[in-house]
């Protein structure tokens, strides 16, 4: 009888790509459609609220920048990106490692906050077998704020559903966040990629293994200055 394979889990944003995906389909879409640059203000204007809100809401609201397209549209635009723009934004040694699972046969999922959409594109285009992301709802023509399909997929709710997918333990788990901790814990070997100083120290306490790609930017104004740019669109990869 053959061994079964084991899963490896990896979050997405800034563990295999250094940016959040979010803000970088942004200004892919901002550059092909400039006038949707307008819609920022509105982002903007709900900032104040990001409490009573909470992160989906304000996920909701962060999309409002697609407005009025249409669902044919916003799909040609995440196969644009994935072709053009995608390649050329992921951490090598993060590639290496992702090939190197898969030609061990192990089942590689993606799990990511950010909207399943493009996740799942990413997920293909990078080999893996299961790729999970927060669910819109994303009918003929896109409302002012897409309505989410269950919850915001961070944290626990990243458990949640990869308990539904029937996996409730995996070899390896990557990321860079502090969040995903309840993911962690289903893990043998994790590893934390670029972690900021509090969770570095925490990987470092627990003997975590701690790996440290070479980041497109010098420091984290730079980081900074580089979403903000995604945000209105003024940045390419």
């Amino acid at each position: 009888m053959s061994t079964p394979h084991k899963f490896v889990l990896f979050d997405l944003d800034q563990t295999i790509i250094p940016w959040d995906t979010q803000l970088v389909f942004r200004s892919f879409v901002l550059q092909r459609e400039p006038t949707r640059r307008l819609l920022t203000l509105i982002f903007l204007a709900f900032l104040p609220l990001t409490k009573l809100l909470g992160t989906g809401g304000m996920k909701r609201v962060f999309h409002s920048y697609l407005w009025g397209m249409s669902r044919e549209a916003l799909q040609r635009h995440v196969e644009g990106f994935l072709k053009e723009w995608l390649p050329s934004l992921i951490y090598p040694e993060i590639a290496a490692r992702i090939e190197n699972y898969r030609n061990q046969g192990h089942h590689l999922v993606l799990s990511s906050a950010s909207p399943e959409l493009w996740v799942a594109g990413i997920g293909s285009s990078l080999g893996f077998h299961t790729s999970t992301g927060t669910r819109f709802a994303w009918p003929a023509r896109i409302p002012l704020f897409p309505e989410l399909i269950g919850q915001n997929h961070k944290g626990v709710e990243k458990v949640r559903r990869l308990s539904s997918l029937g996996i409730h333990s995996a070899q390896a788990g990557f990321t860079d966040s502090r969040a995903d901790l309840p993911l962690l814990a289903l893990c043998e070997e994790k590893f934390l990629v670029n972690p900021l100083s509090p969770f570095r120290k925490t990987g470092e306490e627990k003997k975590w293994t701690i790996l440290t790609p070479e980041r497109p930017w010098k420091n984290r104004l730079a980081f900074g200055i580089g979403c903000l740019r995604q945000l209105f669109g003024f940045w390419t990869p």
